[in-house]
């Protein structure tokens, strides 16, 4: 099975490259103009903000496009949004994956892309009002820098002051930060904001798990993203849940545990109760990775 993913990727990888002078050609868009024009027109079709309602505001960003996992996580937040969330289709995502270049057009998860894309949502929202999911999914390193990976595109790395400050830039002040990698805990601190709900895969010292090739969703993917809001439209109560399958699944596999955090600013509950106030939640949805 290793062999013939390693196999996969050096033609991906090829097919790549070879792509690489096409959008160097004269009079064609460089790929940043690519994503920018993606981004712009998945956030102008967006209904517009609803004055005196809180709307939920949702992007999702797939960082390492070496695994489908991380794709694969995105592509059912979109899903959750829409069916169970109830957010009207106000989801953009960044997805680092070939598809993204070629089948299903997406813009890429890089740093510029990312300050571009809370920018755009900036925009719509009404900032007193609206709140924005922020869901990133990737691998997370021991100094704390989350990975934007897809060779010979993109390869850089985020800092959870880069998010702070792409987030300030934007003006979103309601914020659910979910962050699934390793370590992610060490992005607590720069992070955290009276208005904002912090949720992180692991401790800062720690890895978390369920990534890979042969992987569909990670450990935190599945208890929180899947599980966890299958049973209840509550991001908290859904992390209760998650903290407690997830250990459970690491004790069975004789994992060390990767003690996921959360930290909840002193504003946040009460704008998180209004939402829900006002939405009707829709059915589970089932996890369905799509055909590799």
């Amino acid at each position: 099975m290793a062999a013939r993913a390693a196999r996969a990727w050096l033609l991906v990888l090829a097919a790549l490259l070879a792509a690489l002078p096409a959008g160097a050609r004269a009079g064609e868009p460089t790929w940043a103009e690519s994503d920018r024009g993606l981004i712009d027109a998945t956030v102008a079709a967006m209904p517009a903000q609803r004055p005196g309602v809180p709307d939920l505001y949702v992007l999702g960003v797939a960082g390492d496009g070496q695994e489908d996992v991380f794709r694969n996580e995105v592509l059912h937040l979109e899903r959750v949004a829409a069916q169970r969330l109830g957010n009207g289709g106000r989801t953009l995502t960044l997805i680092n994956h070939p598809d993204s270049l070629d089948e299903v057009p997406r813009a890429l998860a890089n740093l510029d892309n990312l300050r571009y894309a809370l920018a755009a949502l900036g925009r719509a929202m009404d900032p007193d009002e609206d709140l924005l999911l922020l869901f990133v999914t990737t691998h997370g390193s021991d100094d704390h820098a989350l990975a934007a990976v897809l060779p010979p595109v993109v390869d850089e790395e985020i800092r959870s002051k880069d998010l702070r400050e792409a987030l300030d830039a934007a003006g979103i002040r309601h914020r659910v930060l979910a962050i699934s990698a390793c370590f992610s805990g060490g992005f607590v601190p720069e992070l955290k904001t009276p208005d904002t709900l912090l949720i992180t895969a692991a401790a800062a010292d720690r890895p978390s798990f369920g990534c890979g090739a042969d992987a569909d969703v990670t450990f935190f993917g599945r208890a929180w993203l899947v599980d966890g809001l299958n049973r209840r439209v509550d991001f908290i109560a859904a992390y209760d849940d998650a903290t407690r399958a997830i250990a459970r699944r690491e004790r069975a596999k004789g994992f060390a545990p990767s003690l996921p955090q959360l930290a909840a600013g002193a504003r946040i509950g009460e704008r998180l109760r209004a939402w829900r106030a006002g939405i009707e939640p829709g059915p589970p949805v089932p996890f369905k990775a799509p055909a590799r």
